[in-house]
């Protein structure tokens, strides 16, 4: 009984906790960082929404191994006389229903991507283009794809009809836009976000940080060709952009659960945004609030500070044994 209780609190800490920080993210979201990083960079807004996409799990996970499993085996006798009630056993399942759940989706994510390039692999052909490292195939497909697709292992596939459609300047801004995932490791990104996807999508903020994101990195992806390019760059990734958009047939969406192609997983509304914005990128440079590397050091050094107050927590006497009263407070009260 002692080890099933301490397994049960656990999980459910991890739970409530993960809850709890997923509805406080939402709600500082929608309530001050959605206003306050307009005028960020695209690159430094999209690792803000994935920092705080990832935060309520590893927040949760932090909390209960720093706290709860310490003081638990700390101050619990293990001839404990305490049962699961039937409310914190059902708390505990609902949290392994949420786990197992989160791996099912990294390896339905995996599993699908595999099963895609495999497809798109028996009817492809190697191509080299100038400029690109990785291996790169033309593919037959009635959607207009660019698309940088894997994880761990990306390969780049462009559908034929683009050939005819783009010029070679367009060609080559459209690569310099998917060379912009890469360096970001966008991915491998979204297949951690889909595995870590939570209380978040229950509420309406949930999918707006999933959006947000989304959006974010396709124009930190339209950031970095401009960059590495010139101001023509810009104006030839907006108007590759407009002709693709053109030849979308209404009833084609590829399914990439592990690639990023060059629309973007949202282009109704938001193409339209992104040429006005490849315009201002070609008139003028972008003024930057937050460069993407200062909001990278800043997010690790929070972690890390993190990382060093759990540990310190996690051998304070004073802490635990407190936090063990409050876990005799919660088994009573899940009675």
């Amino acid at each position: 009984m002692y080890a099933l209780l301490g397994l049960c609190l656990a999980l459910a800490t991890l739970l409530t906790a993960n809850a709890l920080a997923a509805c406080g993210v939402a709600v500082l979201w929608r309530g001050l960082l959605a206003r306050r990083t307009r005028n960020w960079s695209a690159a430094a807004r999209a690792q803000l929404l994935f920092a705080l996409r990832l935060a309520p799990f590893a927040l949760a996970l932090l909390f209960v191994a720093a706290l709860i499993v310490p003081s638990y085996l700390r101050y619990e006798p293990e001839a404990t006389a305490e049962a699961v009630s039937l409310k914190l056993a059902a708390l505990a399942a609902v949290s392994i229903i949420g786990l197992t759940l989160a791996v099912w989706r990294g390896l339905a994510a995996w599993r699908t991507t595999r099963r895609l390039v495999a497809d798109w692999l028996r009817h492809a052909e190697p191509i080299t283009l100038p400029g690109v490292a990785l291996p790169a195939f033309r593919i037959a497909h009635k959607f207009p794809v660019v698309a940088v697709v894997g994880a761990l292992r990306p390969r780049l596939f462009i559908a034929q009809q683009l050939f005819d459609a783009l010029s070679p300047v367009e060609l080559s801004a459209a690569l310099a836009h998917e060379r912009g995932h890469l360096v970001a490791r966008d991915n491998l990104k979204r297949t951690l976000l889909r595995a870590c996807r939570d209380v978040l999508l229950l509420v309406p903020a949930g999918r707006t940080l999933d959006r947000a994101w989304a959006e974010s990195v396709e124009a930190a992806a339209d950031e970095h060709a401009a960059q590495v390019g010139d101001a023509a760059t810009a104006l030839e990734l907006a108007s590759a952009l407009i002709k693709i958009a053109r030849l979308i047939p209404t009833d084609a969406q590829p399914a990439m659960p592990a690639g990023a192609f060059l629309i973007g997983e949202f282009a109704d509304g938001n193409l339209a945004w992104r040429v006005r914005r490849l315009a201002q990128l070609a008139g003028a440079p972008t003024r930057r609030r937050a460069p993407a590397h200062v909001l990278g050091v800043g997010v690790w050094a929070c972690a890390c500070a993190l990382l060093l107050a759990a540990s310190f927590i996690a051998t304070d006497a004073r802490v635990l044994a407190a936090t063990h009263t409050a876990l005799e407070y919660i088994v009573r009260a899940l009675r």
